[in-house]
């Protein structure tokens, strides 16, 4: 099984190099790991804390964390790892690392280099990602491992009968931080009682951002004390359902979308869906200009999660595609939530619609009749939105929990 490991390393390496040519994403990842080693001093680095994350929505929902383990020990250096551009490259000066980068491919070599280089006295994985050499480097020089907001699936490699390399790699865990009683009992039925049931840090995560929000005067204007339906992290396929329902706008009511990809062919494709009645964000110059626009492009990253404050009901992308962005960071201000029907891999999504806090959507008809009810129906809609902000309420703690066990008895120096 290694072999076959490493051959599916280096290929999908090969795959994410071809497409580099064309791909400014995939050119990202693979110049982000060219000569990694040439960027850091060895000498300099010692008794060093260790967060890797996937992506950018991996390092929001580990935040809390980062920034109590920074209060806690101010003199100790943190190394953040990302594996995807989306993540370093808009975390890359984060001031919650002291070093930042991308994490190496997962080879031998690259994953003894990495900790003999940053020498790290703990390493923290947020939610997934088991790379092979990484992990058992880690045990092989005695480091505790630890992944917090773990959530585990009955369909995932390390529980089929034919999972033993699999398992090999989560048996180099110190302790897993898992998300849900399903999580704990998977990893229980295959030997591994070292978890607590600590919850989702990102209900730390979505909590803080709406504490700590930022106001946006130009928004507070467009909405124009009417009310705001807002599309986050949109895809093309959410952007269709949402153009189709708005040609007959309802009465009081303006709608912004916040789409995942906010390149300039997509945003010009998005402005032509929406019949070019549209306004983009970065083109407009005073606050002022805009209370009479109905239709908002928001055609930058870093504000939908502080956007949510001004709107009334969110609706939340990806849902046909891999998967659901982030419900939380609507809920958390209180906001009924409509999502596509893939979302069964999001416990979060799961107990939102099993509340009647979120509401899943499979094609235009259903949209319009779940839209129709919250826009028409203003008790519906203040109380989904209760149901979805006492969910997030009712489910904060984990960072608590995991600096209680994990950085608790170590030394600040």
């Amino acid at each position: 099984m290694p072999i076959f490991y490493n051959i599916g390393i280096k290929f999908y390496y090969f795959l994410v190099w071809i497409v580099s040519f064309f791909n400014r994403k995939a050119k990202l990842w693979i110049d982000g790991r060219m000569n990694w080693r040439s960027k850091f001093n060895p000498n300099h680095l010692h008794k060093n804390i260790w967060f890797h994350f996937a992506s950018l929505g991996e390092f929001e929902q580990g935040k809390p964390l980062l920034q109590a383990v920074r209060k806690r020990f101010p003199d100790k250096k943190i190394v953040i790892t990302f594996f995807s551009p989306s993540g370093y490259e808009v975390r890359k000066n984060s001031l919650l690392g002291d070093y930042i980068l991308y994490l190496p491919l997962d080879t031998a070599k690259n994953a003894q280099d990495f900790l003999n280089i940053f020498k790290p006295e703990i390493a923290v994985f947020n939610k997934y990602e088991f790379w092979n050499y990484f992990f058992k480097e880690l045990k092989k020089q005695q480091i505790p491992l630890y992944i917090t907001s773990a959530i585990f699936r009955k369909e995932q490699l390390f529980f089929k009968p034919y999972g033993d390399f699999y398992r090999s790699i989560l048996k180099c865990v110190t302790h897993f931080f898992v998300q849900n009683q399903t999580s704990a009992d998977l990893l229980n039925g295959i030997g591994l009682n070292n978890f607590t049931i600590s919850g989702d840090t990102r209900f730390d995560s979505v909590a803080d951002l709406a504490q700590t929000r930022k106001d946006f005067p130009i928004i507070e204007n467009f909405k124009d004390n009417q009310k705001i339906f807002i599309g986050g992290s949109t895809w093309l396929e959410d952007e269709k359902l949402i153009a189709q329902y708005i040609l007959s706008p309802p009465k009081g009511w303006k709608f912004i979308i916040a789409p995942h990809e906010i390149s300039e062919t997509n945003i010009k494709s998005l402005q032509h869906l929406l019949n070019n009645e549209v306004i983009r964000y970065s083109e407009i110059n005073e606050a002022s200009s805009i209370k009479d626009a109905k239709f908002l492009i928001i055609d930058n990253i870093g504000m939908l999660s502080s956007l949510y404050a001004y709107a009334d009901v969110a609706y939340i992308g990806g849902g046909f595609g891999a998967g659901i962005h982030n419900t939380l960071e609507a809920a958390a201000y209180g906001l009924p939530v409509i999502f596509g029907p893939r979302y069964r891999k999001f416990k979060e999504a799961i107990d939102l619609v099993s509340l009647k806090g979120g509401f899943t959507i499979s094609n235009q008809e259903e949209l319009n009749e779940v839209l129709n009810k919250l826009i028409s129906n203003e008790d519906f809609r203040k109380q989904s939105g209760e149901i979805a902000k006492i969910y997030v309420d009712q489910n904060i703690g984990a960072t608590q929990m995991i600096m209680d066990e994990v950085f608790g008895k170590l030394s600040g120096s």
